[in-house]
């Protein structure tokens, strides 16, 4: 009996939410739950529902933006189909309300953690997909994803800050920036890293600290592209 409301209710959700009804209630059930119950999963949807994601996210980029190069494209993507971009799409939806979750994962808020309700959301549009087509699960991520397409910055502003520095060196035929570690700091579970990043031609320098060398390297690229006054 409780495998016959969560499947109403469930179909309700996707029926107000994506816009589509699903009448396969065994894969709904599977695209709805975690790998802490035990039974079929929704990884394998998940697997599926991310290419079909993938595909549909850079043909509706490709007609939208006739102008933008591949590297353009990929950046534009890469910026809507984030783990954070779906949880946060997934969260607003209250796509948690309806997720089974084993009683570990419920004590400790996965039906708010984002993780989880991208990959159910994804494995959601493989369950479309399967059921309805292509141009069904179209439908539904323009439907998800349409107004944050309409609503993307240029490409440009995208780029990594790492990235832009080095292009606005070799634009001007200058050497690339040097980065060194200086410090690793705290307990190697939290550890911080310290970066200085120079530019020897340009007799400018910077260093920042993050919870990664990555992230440190970039706040030190970010420091100097705003002393060049391109950031």
């Amino acid at each position: 009996m409780a495998g016959d409301v969560h499947a109403r209710v469930a179909a309700d959700w996707v029926d107000r939410n994506l816009g589509v009804r699903l009448a396969d209630t065994a894969r709904l059930a599977e695209a709805l739950t975690h790998r802490s119950l035990p039974g079929p999963n929704y990884e394998r949807l998940e697997f599926l529902g991310d290419a079909v994601l993938a595909f549909v996210v850079a043909e509706l980029l490709f007609e939208r933006h006739p102008a933008a190069s591949e590297g353009d494209l990929s950046r534009l993507r890469a910026s809507l189909v984030s783990g954070e971009v779906l949880g946060s799409v997934a969260l607003a939806l209250g796509l948690g309300d309806v997720v089974r979750l084993g009683e570990g994962e419920l004590k400790s808020g996965g039906f708010r953690r984002q993780s989880i309700l991208a990959d159910a959301l994804e494995a959601l549009l493989g369950a479309v997909y399967l059921e309805l087509g292509m141009a069904a699960a179209r439908q539904v991520i323009d439907r998800l994803l349409g107004e944050r397409i309409e609503a993307l910055p240029p490409a440009a502003a995208l780029k990594d800050p790492k990235t832009r520095l080095q292009e606005y060196l070799q634009a001007r035929g200058l050497a690339l920036p040097l980065y060194r570690v200086d410090e690793i700091m705290g307990e190697p579970h939290a550890r911080s890293f310290r970066v200085s990043c120079e530019l020897p031609e340009l007799g400018l320098s910077s260093d920042a600290a993050g919870s990664s060398r990555k992230r440190a390297e970039q706040q030190a690229a970010e420091t100097l592209l705003r002393e060049l006054g391109s950031a």
